[in-house]
């Protein structure tokens, strides 16, 4: 299976960075890992959530980003994608 976006660099620079994917407990894990997760400014009865954290390797998140990017402006047939990118396509 392959991923448009994905290519040799990108996943073999994902290989190195998480190394053995044994040691999450889930994909949230990763992306904690990674700093894909938002900030959270926490005070009493105020909860905001902000920008990624960025902790982790900048090389990949930039690597992810641009996947990503390509995954959601170049490709045609959506249908193929899956329901979950389809529907994220149609909040941009």
């Amino acid at each position: 299976m392959t991923v448009p976006g994905v290519g040799v660099v990108t996943a073999l620079t994902f290989r190195h960075t998480v190394d053995g994917p044994s040691r999450f407990r889930s994909a949230a894990a990763v992306g904690a890992y990674l700093g894909l997760t938002p900030r959270r400014n926490q005070s009493g009865e105020i909860d905001q959530n902000g920008r990624i954290s960025r902790w982790g390797d900048r090389l990949l998140r930039t690597y992810l980003y641009e996947a990503a990017t390509v995954l959601l402006y170049r490709t045609k047939k959506w249908e193929s994608a899956g329901p979950g990118l389809s529907a994220l396509r149609c909040k941009r």
